[in-house]
């Protein structure tokens, strides 16, 4: 069986979570509390796993995989059905972009560690803080916006009618922007696909709240 060594809060492993329910695939779900005990992640049994010390990592057949993209279309690759990425590569690399606009433009500003250094280090104020974290995420969402209501439309979801490594990705900063109050009114278009998204049991069953770790 897969393992997947996951913080129930984190975006990352959330992209996973979807992916795996999306294929049906069963696997074993270890908790690692990114926060308690000065992080689980920097343990050093973990950073045997993975020396960045960052969930998720997969486990399959003994080997360790990092960066939830990387492990969606290695679980694409092997279990092809259903695809999480088109047949045709000009539709896949559109999806790719789509995916990549938020875990590579948005996501890595308002990491964890990026937070903890804001605040610790820099000794940035709260608010200004989670200012920060509301900018990044409003600032990419106006973007996204746009490309989502650009040629091709989305359909249900962020490219046609049925889910991708794209949704994969922006269903959890959804969760992060309703976390800090991020206002998401502009953008009606992120706001359908997620509405739709959330009733299908692969990304409610992967959500933050459902996971046996949630507090």
């Amino acid at each position: 069986m897969l393992t997947l060594y996951t913080y129930f809060r984190s975006s990352a492993s959330f992209r996973v979570r979807i992916a795996l329910n999306l294929k049906g695939l069963p696997y074993e779900s270890v908790p690692v509390h990114l926060v308690r005990d000065g992080g689980q992640q920097l343990l050093p049994e973990f950073r045997a796993l993975n020396p960045d010390a960052l969930v998720p990592v997969l486990l399959d057949g003994g080997q360790a995989l990092h960066q939830s993209l990387a492990i969606i279309e290695y679980l694409d690759e092997i279990h092809p059905t259903p695809a999480l990425l088109p047949k045709a590569a000009l539709d896949r690399a559109q999806v790719r972009a789509l995916a990549l606009d938020v875990a590579c433009e948005i996501h890595p500003l308002n990491n964890l560690r990026v937070l903890k250094y804001l605040k610790h280090e820099l000794k940035v104020p709260e608010e200004a803080k989670n200012g920060w974290y509301r900018h990044w995420i409003e600032l990419g969402f106006a973007s996204l916006e746009k490309r989502l209501n650009a040629s091709p439309p989305a359909g249900d979801f962020c490219f046609g009618d049925t889910p991708t490594m794209a949704d994969c990705c922006l269903i959890p900063q959804i969760f992060n922007a309703q976390r800090f109050d991020v206002d998401l009114s502009p953008y009606p278009t992120i706001r359908r696909i997620h509405a739709h998204c959330m009733t299908l049991d692969a990304f409610a069953k992967a959500a933050p709240g459902a996971q046996p770790d949630a507090e």
